[in-house]
């Protein structure tokens, strides 16, 4: 059988928007090749396509030009796939599928390896995984991108690309790459796992893979740490906003998937570290969202002074707590319970974690002037009813959220504090003025996550002497009650623990304690007379949460090491 010749005409191309275009104009300028000037202008000008495909067609360069400095830039050669001669067997050395997929055409075979010719040079996936796919040792060699467009038609016909995009499906097929596998098996894993962080880390000689479930991290893999690369180099290319060339500064970015049927959100970062870059990816589960307030771990008494909150006309609502104490659920909760036709609720989060029917959703973006200031100023001019502030960081976001509260808006919000009362002094410190604070809050819900006992495995078992001192209990008060302890079974994976829920003290603001406020009584003060008042502290709504087998005493004392009262 004849060779296929190819002369294909370089009129009419279309370049693809390259893997790292601005790495790609830094060396065309650093070359001579075009000027910065001329950059900025490209930039600047309407029309769509990349910046380098504008500077192509206006005649800036040439796609010859880009194709041969990626080349050298990468020790590679160029090869002129423009009128190439290349021989069947050859050409079926690839199937049509991940011809396309890897935009990937074989040149040339001589035995020992095959030429295959790319137009990114700096696409590693495809430089990482084609060789695996193929078992085969291969040179690389750098062609236009039209080129290679045209010869995938020619040879391959006009059909779609064959692989399914990450937001599509996450299973996996015989010809997928074993990073592609890794990396997919990995998020399955984690997702059956119910872990809420997948901890991609680099150490000196591996690359250790962590999931945090319930709250704990867990050890589940080492790699080889010549899998790192790879490994970002995927995550990269499925997330969004993430460059693969950039590894000195930290990035963000979002993959979303389907897994089992559910569509799964993963909030991914990087940061460079001495060993390489670590990934974080944050699992949001939209099926698995958490949105009654039973199911946040309210018993009834507390769930209805809650609800008698939510149904306040104005004011603000403050959720308090650590980093990972389930303050942004707790929020999302609150807005599933008010969420009606006959109200406006707007949020400004950073993030948007999860998308709310009914609910209007604005993400900060601090480096366009999104800051929580400016959304906040632009979202009381689409009149809301109620207003949801992911966190209240400094005084200018505070005093916006005050004066809302105090011209008719419901608005909720959360603060760093490690209990209720603490939410003043912050406030405070922050520089808001205390007739401010007692005038605008009406409660403060302070709250830890404690792990569930796995109902299907608990077992009885009594409270140790330590564990009663701790909770200063005695142990006359535990001679009724039946305590239950971890024991491990299949369905949590020999844990004992099976999710987790809030424990949380309630500290509502009412006239007598306005008048405290006022006074200047210190947060020691003022949760001492909250306490006299009848409110319960954490600890309390966790020895309950105990006694009624829900959970150990070892969790409420590990979350509530600081709750003395």
């Amino acid at each position: 059988m004849e060779n296929l010749i190819f002369h294909h005409s370089s009129t009419n191309k279309t370049i693809p928007v390259f893997s790292n275009e601005d790495y790609i104009l830094q060396l065309l300028t650093e070359a001579g090749m075009v000027s910065e000037q001329t950059v900025d202008s490209a930039r600047q000008s309407s029309g769509s396509g990349s910046v380098i495909e504008k500077l192509v067609q206006s005649g800036q360069i040439t796609e010859e030009g880009v194709a041969g400095l990626l080349a050298s830039s990468n020790a590679l050669d160029f090869f002129d796939l423009s009128h190439a001669s290349i021989a069947p067997e050859v050409a079926n050395a690839i199937t049509d599928e991940l011809a396309r997929r890897y935009k990937a055409i074989p040149v040339y075979d001589d035995g020992y390896a095959l030429t295959v010719a790319i137009a990114d040079p700096f696409d590693f996936e495809t430089l990482d995984a084609l060789p695996h796919v193929l078992s085969r040792e291969l040179n690389f060699v750098v062609a236009t991108p039209s080129a290679i467009d045209y010869v995938l038609k020619a040879v391959y016909g006009s059909a779609e690309m064959s692989t399914q995009s990450a937001d599509d499906s996450i299973e996996t097929t015989e010809g997928d790459a074993p990073i592609i596998k890794l990396v997919i098996n990995m998020l399955v894993e984690a997702f059956n796992h119910r872990a809420s962080d997948i901890h991609i880390e680099p150490l000196e000689t591996s690359v250790r893979i962590r999931y945090r479930v319930d709250g704990r991290l867990i050890e589940v893999a080492n790699h080889p740490k010549k899998l790192l690369p790879a490994i970002i180099a995927r995550l990269k290319v499925m997330s969004t906003s993430m460059s693969i060339a950039e590894k000195r500064l930290p990035q963000d970015g979002r993959i979303q998937i389907k897994v089992a049927g559910k569509e799964v959100d993963l909030r991914v970062s990087s940061v460079p570290s001495n060993h390489g870059e670590s990934i974080v990816m944050r699992i949001l589960d939209k099926s698995g969202l958490v949105l009654g307030l039973p199911e946040l771990g309210f018993f009834s008494d507390d769930q209805t002074t809650f609800e008698r909150l939510l149904s306040l006309p104005d004011g603000i609502l403050l959720v308090t707590g650590p980093t990972g104490s389930g303050k942004t659920t707790t929020l999302y909760g609150c807005l599933n319970v008010i969420n009606r036709p006959d109200k406006k609720i707007i949020t400004v989060e950073d993030p948007v974690e999860y998308e709310l029917a009914g609910i209007n959703q604005v993400m900060v973006k601090a480096d366009i002037g999104m800051t929580f200031s400016n959304a906040l100023r632009a979202m009381l001019r689409q009149a809301p009813n109620i207003i949801m502030i992911g966190e209240i960081r400094d005084a200018e976001t505070a005093n916006i959220a005050i004066n809302a509260s105090l011209t008719g808006h419901l608005v909720f919000s959360t603060l760093h504090t490690n209990d209720a009362p603490s939410a003043v002094a912050r406030l405070a410190d922050i520089g808001i003025k205390r007739f401010l604070i007692a005038s605008a809050v009406r409660a403060v819900l302070a709250q830890r996550l404690v792990r569930k006992l796995c109902p299907a495995c608990k077992t009885e078992m009594p409270m140790t002497d330590k564990e009663l001192r701790a909770l200063r209990l005695d142990a006359s008060r535990m001679a009724d009650a039946t305590i239950y302890g971890p024991a491990g079974c299949e369905k949590c994976r020999k844990k004992g623990f099976r999710g987790r829920m809030g424990i949380f003290e309630i500290f509502e603001i009412d006239d007598e304690v306005r008048h405290l406020i006022n006074a200047d009584l210190s947060s020691s003060q003022l949760r001492k007379r909250a306490r006299e008042m009848g409110m319960r502290s954490m600890r309390e709504d966790g020895i309950r949460k105990v006694l009624a087998g829900l959970t150990t005493a070892e969790e409420v004392i590990h979350v509530t090491m600081a709750d003395f009262d």
